[in-house]
């Protein structure tokens, strides 16, 4: 994959994230119990984004995902050209994807509640995980280290 597609991919993946972890927090500091994600008893955003673990230190973790994915989409406009870009990101990515899992730990086994913008964000930080670690793998390959 070029850099150019590579770069073009990761920042949609980091503005989808964005765009539903921007929903998430506004979900979280709204009073509305409705939402267009309450779907049923096991896809409900309320449950899962109302919950104690919501919150870290007292900051929403849909407001640390938002940062996150802002962090990542800076990197891929303004970073680009720096050889070290694509193994920043997977660093970053792969503490994004942790946490994210861990969180959808929290949803199956704790919450018994899954929140449909969780799991998109989840999505979308595997997707960038995966496609920084092949390009870093390629560069590797190629500047034969």
């Amino acid at each position: 994959m070029s850099g150019n597609r590579y770069f073009l991919f990761v920042s949609l993946c980091a503005a989808v994230g964005a765009l539903v972890s921007g929903l998430a927090l506004q979900h979280h500091l709204g009073r509305d119990s409705s939402s267009f994600c309450n779907i049923n008893a096991t896809f409900d955003c309320d449950i899962v984004n109302r919950s104690s673990y919501s919150r870290i230190a007292g900051i929403p973790v849909a407001f640390v995902g938002l940062s996150c994915y802002f962090l990542v989409l800076g990197l891929t406009i303004f970073q680009r050209q720096k050889p070290e870009t694509p193994a920043l990101l997977l660093f970053l990515s792969s503490a994004g994807l942790a946490f994210s899992l861990y969180l959808t730990y929290l949803e199956a086994a704790i919450l018994r509640t899954w929140c449909v913008l969780c799991l998109t964000s989840l999505l979308s930080i595997a997707l960038i995980t995966l496609l920084s670690s092949l390009r870093v793998r390629a560069d590797i390959k190629r500047d034969g280290l």
